[in-house]
């Protein structure tokens, strides 16, 4: 005899919010839950009840707690950043998994706040606010003294890799965590919370790593301007939005400086576009070539035809790589995927609080998204 299914009394405003803010309509629900969308219309109306069964399958879906299901009423949640990625037809319209890459970061923000006040870690952001009326060139100039990066230590790093981490960390001494995850280049390549302390920026993993450099300094830019977003960060982009330009403007002069690329461009000037020539400036400073281009754009060492016309070799590849996941090899190891993804100063947080026995092995776990086998192995590559 068949098992009886389970009924548990939701109150419907909860499942309408729930499923809302995950950014699934009721015929998406219907599909996963392989039933009609006049019952899950019954949910929100309250003429029927979900079983549990149902319920854990939405839990897994919506990336929710199954006790999210059981509360009173919604729950107040802050506000998405502002929308800057000028997509027609989808202002604050997020697919699936940027929403959840949104709410795991407020979380992520909120445990990393409650842990550094336990710890007497500092929050606050170390910086100093600007306006886009301040010159982009003279503040990248400014960061780029207070971050400890000259010519030749940025060509020093080995790899973009390199250069990204130390620009993390720094970052992370100045009480900015930086999360990487996946999130579809189409729809957000990095965002910014700046309403709570910690401040925080998230890039997109899709992207390749010397975009994703370009997106660090871009919502750096973001944060400096004080103000929450999420954007598609484009070195291309070259009209609209002041606010994006100037963002951008601050990102190349913080990664190549106009000085450094006015030297660099004018001892090469007949083979600038040259594609061993834009390799070898890509290797030397870590960054893309469609950034380096777009200096010589700015800086007009190239006509506007020009910048245009040899953006598009490399557009498949530099400007948005978004990569299909190799299925043999197994990815990335456990220990290496939670480094990349909260970096080293979150985690030093966490086990900071576990030492001092101000949150137990499980709640250290949790944090981290890692088991248990992984744990020794991530606190000592963190305190490296």
């Amino acid at each position: 005899m068949p098992k009886k299914s389970i009924k548990v009394a939701v109150n419907p405003s909860v499942f309408n919010w729930l499923r809302e803010s995950a950014g699934w309509t009721v015929e998406d629900v219907s599909k996963r839950l392989k039933t009609s969308v006049e019952i899950i219309e019954g949910f929100e109306s309250g003429k029927r009840e979900p079983t549990l069964r149902q319920l854990r399958e939405l839990s897994q879906a919506f990336k929710r707690p199954l006790a999210a299901f059981l509360l009173s009423k919604p729950k107040k949640e802050k506000p998405s950043p502002k929308d800057y990625r000028m997509l027609p037809d989808k202002v604050d319209i997020f697919e699936k998994k940027t929403i959840a890459v949104l709410r795991k970061a407020r979380s992520l923000q909120e445990i990393g706040r409650d842990l550094s006040r336990n710890i007497d870690y500092q929050t606050k952001p170390k910086v100093e606010r600007v306006k886009t009326t301040d010159n982009p060139e003279k503040v990248a100039e400014k960061y780029r003294k207070i971050f400890g990066l000259s010519e030749e230590k940025q060509k020093e790093f080995k790899t973009s890799y390199g250069f990204f981490k130390y620009l993390r960390d720094v970052l992370g001494d100045m009480n900015i965590l930086v999360f990487q995850f996946s999130m579809p280049v189409k729809d957000a390549r990095g965002f910014v919370l700046v309403d709570a302390s910690p401040n925080i920026i998230v890039v997109s993993t899709k992207d390749s790593i010397e975009a994703r450099l370009f997106s660090l300094m871009h919502e750096f830019a973001h944060i400096l301007l004080g103000e929450s977003v999420i954007d598609l960060p484009d070195i291309q982009v070259t009209t609209g939005d002041k606010i994006e330009l100037w963002c951008n403007d601050f990102s190349s002069s913080f990664l190549l400086p106009p000085e450094i690329s006015k030297t660099l461009f004018e001892s090469k000037q007949g083979v600038l576009t040259h594609t061993k020539m834009l390799n070898t400036f890509s290797r030397r400073y870590k960054v893309s070539k469609a950034m380096i281009l777009f200096n010589m754009f700015k800086l007009k060492y190239i006509t506007k035809t020009d910048y245009e016309e040899v953006l598009e070799r490399y557009k498949p590849r530099d400007i948005l790589v978004e990569k299909k996941k190799e299925k043999k090899g197994g990815g990335m190891p456990s220990d290496k995927r939670c480094l990349s993804e909260v970096g080293t100063k979150f985690v030093s947080i966490v086990a900071n609080n576990y030492d001092r026995d101000y949150i137990t092995y499980t709640d250290a776990l949790n944090y981290l998204s890692i088991k248990s086998k992984n744990f020794d192995k991530v606190l000592a590559k963190a305190r490296k």
